[in-house]
């Protein structure tokens, strides 16, 4: 991350909870990007202190901020200025220093706009139905009103919240647009179908957030076959059923995750819009794959399993196709001690071999080291320390082999210093019995490699973990 001087800008973000806010990660990714001196934190402003959290930020000199829930309509009273878009929609998550204070923009119906254009969605003269009429369906009806959208539903179980969603929208639409945003019940979705062929759905309900990861507001499969495109709010977890439900029936969807990155990339280039700083697809895209790894809890890739499992050869290909940097713990070793692991085993003995590997993934977690494939030594986990940093420093991946391929593919390989007996494969059965639980133990995936290719084993982890398409 970027180095802090006098120099240093800050930004941040006020809300309040944030203590699990993945902003920081997307703003102080594109300020080491960009080589912009600069750190991104986030303030736990209590019920009550917006009014002084501006003042402050203003006072301290801070040059500028999001800001989340429940804070997005109190700010405004404390602005000198706003941002047309963000008046209509009668929210702000954006606050950009000018002259006297903060002016307020709206780069979350920016940002889901941006993402939509990167997802090639055209709003003119198209058909729009949005799921839910709670606080992030009032903007989002907006948005889409204005950007050319011919016709808005708003499907709510509760119809008086949808109809006083859309009698808000439609009073701060220009006069020349009408009343584009109508009103339904949610079980009168059957009426839409005969009304429209197709639409693009933005789904804004609460449904299908963790843990209820199983459950849809629609699970009608009828009405997904109308649907050709549609984005979740919901982004954890990556995929929900219902974008399973779209995906199933031929639409395209995308997660919320992608409406978040691009809602911070549009602050981010208000608050150095003078500067003319701009973030490209490039340099989004490599943001954005952070973000998917952050919340598939996989900041690391971890391959573990027994020798001869295919880890080193599985790992390189992970890395190659998930553009990830690649550490093998043994050679990591090696390299650092300048001897081979079997000269370590022999000249210092296995105890102070598994202490280098405990300093090794201590390292890993103290670095915060990120966005890495690491190839496990078959012992590493043995240790139940080691178990634990393992737990902290990414997804684990169990390679389960059975003794008879394992044997296959190691005999005649006198470099293993835990092979050298008289009956190779009774060893690696012993080794295997004592290893085996261990390894499912320390496991978040276990993946059965007999009879598969290196390269189906990789694209079998990478499904797993959530990056197949």
């Amino acid at each position: 991350m970027n180095h802090t001087d006098g120099n240093t800008m800050t930004c941040g973000l006020i809300g309040n909870p944030v203590r699990h806010t993945l902003s920081p990660l997307i703003h102080n990714s594109i300020a080491e990007m960009k080589g912009v001196n600069l750190v991104y934190v986030p303030f736990e402003v209590p019920k009550g202190g917006v009014k002084n959290a501006v003042r402050g930020a203003n006072a301290l000199g801070i040059k500028g901020l999001n800001v989340t829930v429940p804070y997005k309509s109190d700010v405004i009273d404390h602005l000198v200025e706003i941002d047309p878009l963000a008046e209509g929609i009668g929210a702000v998550n954006t606050l950009v220093r000018t002259e006297g204070g903060f002016k307020g923009y709206n780069t979350d119906m920016s940002g889901l706009y941006h993402a939509m254009q990167d997802e090639g969605i055209v709003l003119d003269g198209e058909c729009v139905v949005i799921l839910g009429a709670g606080g992030v369906a009032r903007p989002v009806a907006y948005l889409c009103a204005t950007k050319g959208a011919d016709r808005v539903y708003v499907l709510n179980r509760t119809y008086e919240k949808a109809e006083a969603v859309a009698k808000e929208v439609n009073n701060a639409l220009d006069e020349s647009l009408g009343e584009k945003i109508i009103p339904m019940p949610l079980d009168d979705y059957k009426e839409l179908l005969d009304r429209e062929k197709r639409f693009f759905v933005v789904q804004c309900t609460s449904v299908g957030l963790f843990p209820d990861v199983n459950s849809a507001v629609i699970e009608d499969e009828k009405f997904y076959k109308h649907v050709y495109a549609a984005i979740d709010v919901v982004y954890k977890p990556l995929e929900t059923k219902f974008m399973k439900l779209v995906k199933n029936a031929g639409g395209k969807v995308f997660s919320g995750l992608k409406m978040l990155l691009y809602q911070g990339i549009d602050a981010f280039e208000l608050w150095f819009e003078n500067e003319g700083i701009k973030i490209s697809k490039e340099e989004a895209d490599i943001i954005y794959k952070s973000l998917m790894m952050e919340v598939l809890g996989a900041t690391n890739v971890i391959l573990e399993g027994f020798m001869g499992s295919g880890k080193s050869t599985v790992s390189e290909l992970i890395s190659d196709k998930l553009e990830l940097e690649l550490i093998d713990t043994d050679e990591a070793i090696e390299e650092a001690e300048g001897r081979k692991i079997s000269e370590i085993f022999e000249q210092d003995g296995e105890e102070a071999f598994r202490d280098m590997e405990t300093g090794l993934m201590e390292m890993v977690i103290s670095e915060h080291m990120r966005e890495t494939v690491i190839s496990l030594g078959g012992g590493l986990p043995v240790r139940e320390k080691n178990r634990e940093l393992l737990k902290r420093a990414g997804k684990v991946v169990y390679l389960r082999t059975s003794p008879e391929t394992v044997y296959d593919r190691l005999k005649g390989d006198d470099t293993r210093p835990l092979l050298k007996s008289e009956n190779p494969l009774a060893r690696i059965k012993e080794l295997q019995d004592e290893r085996g639980k261990i390894y499912e133990e320390a496991a978040d995936i276990i993946v059965d490699t007999d009879g598969k290719s290196p390269e189906e084993v990789a694209n079998e982890i990478i499904a797993a973990i959530g990056f197949a398409d």
